[in-house]
């Protein structure tokens, strides 16, 4: 008697470096928590730089400062860079039809702020930092060219703008962060593990 072959119904073989559909892929996710982690640092060493006396210790952390906010702009750059040219993961349509209106435009309105903030605060800190005579040498081995022309003035406007963007991109990152925090232990629906690193 002739034996007969079922089918085989299980999936195809997936690549080890392949990413579910519903997930970002890994380069978006590494970009996302380097460029978080690094917005968290630059924050923190401003705040902790601004009420310093003048000291050695002071210039030091401004210039690393100043680094960081260097970096922050390369990373947003490739970060952009990256999304437009490789499309993010849709919503699982479930998700999209229990989030109301307003959270779907309070989600796009904040990520497209940020996006915008990611280039606004470096590049106000960067024209500040020429205004004030105190041109950028990155790593303190590259000269970066004067964004704007020195004028004490224009330094003194600059600088406010340059703290308030700052804190209004912090106060769009906590946003950012409660939002994923009630998406994941409030309304259960897993969108966090999207971006989560490490997850299959």
């Amino acid at each position: 008697m002739q034996a007969t072959t079922m089918p085989d119904h299980r999936p195809p073989h997936t690549p080890a470096d392949s990413t579910p559909a519903s997930r970002y892929n890994t380069t978006a996710i590494a970009l996302h928590w380097v460029l978080g982690g690094a917005l968290v640092a630059v924050f923190a060493i401003g705040i902790y730089m601004a009420d310093l006396p003048f000291s050695p210790q002071r210039l030091q952390l401004y210039n690393w400062h100043k680094w960081a906010g260097v970096g922050i702009l390369l990373l947003s750059a490739l970060r952009l860079a990256w999304r437009l040219t490789h499309r993010p993961p849709a919503l699982p349509a479930s998700m999209q039809a229990a989030m109301p209106a307003w959270q779907k435009a309070a989600h796009h309105g904040t990520h497209h702020a940020l996006y915008l903030l990611f280039f606004a605060v470096p590049l106000l800190g960067w024209a500040y930092s020429s205004a004030a005579g105190f041109p950028i040498v990155f790593l303190g081995m590259l000269p970066l060219p004067d964004f704007v022309p020195v004028s004490p003035a224009l330094a003194e406007w600059l600088k406010p703008l340059h703290k308030l963007s700052a804190f209004g991109m912090a106060a769009l990152v906590l946003v950012h962060v409660a939002a994923a925090l009630k998406h994941q232990f409030i309304d259960r629906d897993q969108l966090l593990l999207r971006m989560w690193p490490g997850q299959h």
